[in-house]
């Protein structure tokens, strides 16, 4: 651990030569599915109309709901969305059911055939409209502390507001694929571009009417996942299944890349309502906060997504008396799921937008309006007659007890120039009439661990070889984040030997059953611990061997180097492996872990939801055209927590990679539905994701040099999510630059993304207002 090894499927990947879903060979027989998309956004199903595609070549048939033996819904928490559309569709590119041919384009082309039979009716198209229809995937959700009425109306100062921040499309370079092979005795081997294995063999087996044994799940690799592949992946395993039982042979069903923008979900869009409280120096006194999450149509994981938003609209700041209330709107578009972050941006940005409102009302530098609000000890909030509460308790009453954020902000303030380069912006605008420039700093405070308890476990097994070989398997799946390699780093410091001797395989439900999806940044905090309790095992049961052969106690005996050595001899690990199996000791094992210290009332939305935090911060300059509204990233500095790295080139990577993502969401990818309910943006050449043009020039990283104050596997921290929120220094750095354009403490009104038109709507705005 703390190398920087290459990703163990990196020679692979470039060559060509990892095999993804769709690079299996294919079993003769096979057969290629397509979906039947609803044309409709809202309306009653009367029926469909096959006879045009089943004269096609090739076709072999349709799969409908009722061709599903066992429960026509998915098995989801909630129960609420269909496998298949039965009596009505809810958004365009609702799934009514499969066209099965013997060739992809075959299927594809015969889908688009089949008619549909649909009375319209009225459709619901943004979460304002829902929420004033009172239309909802699950009831609402109120967290409260201390009196924000009272605290409001004792404020110095007001500020009321809205703010609207759009979803956002996974775009994975894989796109969604499944292929089902049925196996003797009414078994069933699925191959899964999955983030949780475990869930699709529940799904199926839920969908086919049988139990869980009788599936298995594989999956090797994903080329990216984003979170839209935790659920999103398993409508195509039981869709492929239904079809290869019905038809009585393998079927593979792979989304063309316009199929799965319309069919699967996004980020979810938000809308805001918020008034706020403060004082001269920009401290928070009071928040009245209302976030109407726009869910889709069915639940899906809105409720932990929406909930995730809830604990993280604090980011980095304590708030004293405040009332967040949330809705989870339905409406008559793609359900919307889990996606990098899995609510947490959609909390942090609208605090750091009203802090840079208030700094911008005050004439304050929002730097320091930033500092000021930070958790801390800070006592200052206080009176006379109303001690100071501690300025380190959540919202959801967890106290906040690793906090580095003051520190790490400081170092960033110097390493980034920013005083001095804040000065020369704000002179470059007062001599630049067109290009405007802005330079942020915004932090980031996100917590680890997922917020429904129970999935925070994890197994994992270690197989020794008699060569001395290692091969691992854990529930986690690997999407391109580098787990394997980490889980590989962590098992062979654990058992001495060289990196090179461990090798990690697929994730599989037959070895390691029950396990939870790869998410909330957990993968190698869950996994990782797990693979080394089970080589701690199989190291113990070598080393109270040695000890035997060498008459000493077995905490004397020493794994390293590819050696065990004990006070009176050192022999090879493969040389002590091959003694020790004829001898019969046990040269494999399983391991266990369940994250300690968590718990949390789902009811009341208190508790220690998270086992500790990941912190970070950024630092963005930005310019803006003002005659087009085009804007660019010019500089950004990230200092960034990790803990102790287990392989800072992987991390330092998915800091890049996570910021860029939220740098699009923020600029660039913009989701547009019609009003008939229709996604317009589904295509590359409609839905712009960052290229390498975007990437600043200036792309500088640091790590902060601590370790986790929590007993975490290796010292490390997650680092899969916490840094797409460091891009919100964009977004503020380009409301900056727009506020640039004319003097005044109004508040800079900007839809995200900031796209060039939304950016010139916004220079309008202020115009109009000046």
């Amino acid at each position: 651990m703390g190398v920087s090894r290459p990703h163990e499927s990196a020679r692979a990947q470039v060559a060509g030569s990892a095999t993804y879903i769709d690079d299996i060979p294919e079993v003769r027989g096979t057969l290629h599915a397509a979906p039947i998309l609803s044309t409709v956004a809202h309306g009653r199903l009367l029926g469909v109309d096959a006879g045009a595609a089943l004269a096609l070549p090739g076709v072999r048939g349709v799969v409908l709901a009722g061709d599903i033996p066992g429960d026509k819904m998915l098995a989801t928490f909630v129960g609420d969305e269909p496998i298949f559309a039965i009596d009505t569709v809810q958004h365009i590119g609702q799934v009514i059911g499969l066209v099965v041919a013997e060739t992809v384009m075959q299927a594809r082309r015969a889908a688009r055939l089949v008619k549909q039979d649909i009375e319209a009716l009225p459709a619901l198209l943004g979460p304002r409209a829902a929420h004033a229809a009172q239309s909802y995937v699950l009831p609402k959700v109120v967290v409260r502390r201390g009196e924000p009425e009272a605290a409001l109306t004792k404020s110095v100062h007001t500020l009321t507001g809205q703010l609207e921040v759009g979803g956002q499309e996974h775009f994975y370079l894989e796109g969604q694929v499944a292929y089902a092979l049925p196996l003797e005795q009414d078994q069933w081997w699925i191959y899964s571009s999955t983030q949780h294995p475990g869930e699709i063999q529940h799904w199926v087996a839920h969908a086919l009417g049988i139990e869980n044994n009788a599936v298995t799940v594989e999956c090797r690799r994903m080329g990216g996942g984003f979170g839209g592949k935790e659920t999103q992946a398993g409508h195509l395993a039981v869709w492929a299944t239904l079809a290869a039982r019905k038809f009585k042979c393998p079927v593979k069903l792979r989304l063309d890349r316009d199929d799965d923008f319309m069919v699967t979900g996004k980020r979810h869009p938000f809308a805001y309502d918020y008034s706020a409280g403060y004082d001269n120096t920009g401290l928070l006194t009071a928040l009245q906060l209302t976030m109407l999450a726009d869910c889709g149509f069915s639940a899906d994981l809105s409720g932990p997504v929406a909930d995730r938003a809830i604990f993280h609209a604090d980011n980095a700041y304590f708030l004293s008396d405040v009332e967040i209330v949330s809705h989870r709107c339905k409406t008559n578009t793609q359900s919307h799921t889990a996606f990098r972050g899995f609510g947490g941006p959609q909390g942090v940005i609208v605090i750091e937008s009203i802090l840079g409102d208030i700094a911008r009302k005050l004439g304050l530098d929002p730097f320091d309006v930033r500092m000021r609000n930070l958790y801390g000890d800070d006592m200052t909030a206080g009176s006379a007659t109303a001690p100071p509460p501690e300025r380190n308790t959540t919202h959801y009453q967890m106290k906040v007890e690793d906090n580095i954020l003051a520190p790490l902000l400081s170092k960033l303030e110097q390493t980034s120039d920013y005083r001095r380069r804040r000065e020369a912006i704000s002179a470059w605008n007062a001599d630049s009439p067109v290009i405007k420039r802005g330079i942020a700093i915004t932090p980031v405070k996100f917590g680890i661990s997922f917020t429904a308890t129970f999935f925070n476990q994890a197994g994992a097994l270690v197989h020794v070889y008699t060569d001395g070989s290692v091969q691992v398997n854990h529930g986690g799946t690997e999407m391109g984040q580098g787990l394997n390699t980490k889980v590989a780093q962590i098992v062979a410091d654990e058992l001495g030997v060289p990196f090179e001797r461990v090798r990690c395989t697929a994730a599989d439900t037959s070895k390691v059953p029950n396990a939870s999806a790869t998410a909330a940044s957990s993968g190698t905090d869950l996994n990782g611990r797990a693979a080394q309790y089970a080589a701690r095992n199989v190291r113990d049961n070598l080393a109270a061997f040695a000890a035997g052969m060498d008459g000493c106690g077995a905490g004397a005996v020493r794994f390293q180097g590819g050696q065990v050595i004990s006070p009176k001899a050192t022999r090879s690990f493969d040389e002590v492996v091959k003694a020790a199996y004829a001898n019969r000791i046990q040269l494999w094992s399983d391991g266990f872990y369940r994250t300690p210290k968590i718990h949390y009332d789902k009811t009341t939305l208190t508790g220690r939801p998270f086992y500790y935090f990941s912190y970070g911060a950024a630092c963005s300059e930005v310019a803006i055209d003002t005659l087009t509204g085009e804007s660019r990233v010019l500089k950004v500095d990230i200092l960034h927590d990790v803990g102790t790295s287990i392989n800072p080139a992987l991390d330092i990577g998915q800091i890049e990679g996570g910021f860029v993502q939220g740098m699009g969401w923020l600029t660039t990818e913009q989701l547009v539905w019609n009003d008939k309910g229709l996604l317009t943006t589904h295509a590359p050449s409609t839905y712009k994701i960052p290229a390498t043009g975007d990437i600043p020039e200036h792309f500088k990283i640091d790590l902060w040099p601590e370790a986790n104050r929590e007993d975490n596997v290796g010292g490390s921290k997650a680092v899969g999510e916490p840094p797409f929120m460091l891009a919100i220094s964009v977004y503020e750095a380009l409301r900056e630059a727009v506020g640039a354009v004319k003097a005044g403490d109004e508040p800079v009104v900007m839809v995200a993304p900031a796209t060039a038109e939304n950016v010139l709507r916004a220079l309008s705005n202020l115009s109009l207002r000046a």
